[in-house]
């Protein structure tokens, strides 16, 4: 096949004479202008798969302008021709063409050794559902990654993702990893770009899935070939990693929002609920006055507003029901109402207090109103449960969940 230019529309392109069959494992891997290894890498995958005593499919999803398609080809292996959309994108155009009952991804630059699959069909057969590869349990040659991203970068954004999912990754960021067909469509990949990575991670043990890590080999490039952050220039893989830590973000409200949240809410309510009741008071010579009831305050509303905004991401993505399902089944439309009503009732009432004390002492204020500082706190806990009585109920009706599927 003579050099083309890069695709417009998704293409599958077989070998000649090639009848698809369904297979045990499949090899998919993306590909961009990879003619200098990518021969080399079909001839890589068939010894894998021979040494692993499996029957496979090769897959490389391809968006090049080189002759990289017809070297594949020319080997044997399939072509998914598909427009340049990004890394995570390319996952999500094979998705349908893919026939093995396990999957393997990776790189098709000779960086990952691809020679060496049985330890991933190993685990597979004992029943992992996703398997990562570990360069730092396997072998990283001299050259094949930059000191800033071994002693630095991969092992702090490795750390980040698995005290907020609770994993024990040793290498969140390797390129080569597994999993079963099933485990794909739970996961559900949705990122584009180079952050699917942590997003096939994280979503992995957010579902708690059968995680296993196996050691890989890990290569420098070959003479005459340049990585695509080389290519995109020195600031590409700190976007990289700034994509990845967003999704680490965008996937985990609820773990530093939940917790956190529950706890002010219960102490600032706890300290804004006395105050407003009993007044100051003082305990071990301490005076609890007005400046104690506006910090149970703010505590009250911060800690309400990161419970909400942990129980909706929750929501949103679906990866854990626990305190989102509760929060849907107790919390309906008429008991979200009823409860707004009542927060705005006794508030307004405080308040209306305070503003006939106002009026009839000449509009002066001879001394602080706890009450009616606390009529303003059930006022706004009242707003803000309306509001999230209507996110709730809103997201029953437009978070549609469809159960992502496989041919």
């Amino acid at each position: 096949m003579p050099e083309s230019s890069a695709p417009t529309r998704v293409e599958h392109l077989l070998p000649p004479g090639f009848q698809p069959v369904p297979v045990e494992l499949s090899l998919v891997v993306p590909a961009l202008n990879e003619s200098i290894t990518v021969g080399e890498f079909v001839d890589w995958c068939r010894e894998g798969l021979r040494c692993a005593g499996v029957s496979g499919q090769i897959l490389i999803v391809d968006s090049s302008t080189d002759d990289t398609p017809g070297i594949v080809l020319a080997r044997g292996g399939e072509v998914l021709r598909v427009p340049k959309r990004g890394l995570g994108r390319a996952y999500i155009d094979a998705i349908p063409f893919i026939r093995g009952k396990w999957i393997v991804m990776g790189d098709a630059d000779l960086t990952y050794d691809f020679r060496e699959l049985a330890p991933f069909v190993a685990e597979f057969r004992k029943g992992a559902d996703y398997v990562m590869g570990s360069r730092f349990r396997g072998t990283i040659e001299a050259g094949a990654m930059p000191p800033l991203h071994q002693y630095f970068g991969t092992p702090l954004t490795t750390w980040i993702l698995n005290r907020i999912y609770a994993s024990r990754y040793s290498d969140i960021h390797c390129g080569m990893r597994g999993l079963t067909r099933e485990a794909l469509a739970r996961i559900d990949l949705k990122s584009q770009s180079w952050e699917y990575a942590s997003e096939m991670v994280l979503k992995a043990a957010r579902l708690n899935l059968r995680i296993a890590e196996v050691p890989v080999k890990f290569y420098k490039d070959r003479d005459g070939r340049l990585s695509h952050h080389r290519r995109m220039g020195w600031l590409s893989p700190w976007i990289a990693g700034w994509l990845n830590l967003k999704v680490m973000l965008i996937y985990s409200p609820d773990s530093f929002l939940l917790k956190p949240g529950g706890v002010l809410f219960g102490a600032g309510l706890l300290l804004s609920l006395t105050l407003g009741v009993v007044g100051p008071f003082t305990v071990a010579g301490v005076g609890i006055n007005l400046h104690w009831m506006l910090l149970g305050i703010a505590c009250t509303i911060l800690g309400y507003s990161c419970v909400q905004v942990g129980i909706i991401a929750r929501i949103m993505h679906g990866l854990r029901s626990g305190i989102a399902g509760s929060a849907q089944r107790l919390l309906t439309y008429n008991r979200g109402m009823i409860a707004t009503g009542i927060c705005m009732l006794v508030g307004l009432l405080l308040l209306g207090s305070l503003v006939w004390h106002y009026i009839h002492a000449g509009m002066r204020l001879e001394q602080i109103s706890h009450h009616g500082i606390l009529g303003l706190l059930l006022v706004m806990l009242g707003f803000q449960t309306f509001g999230f009585t209507l996110l709730l109920e809103m997201s029953q009706r437009v978070l549609v969940r469809r159960e992502p599927s496989l041919p």
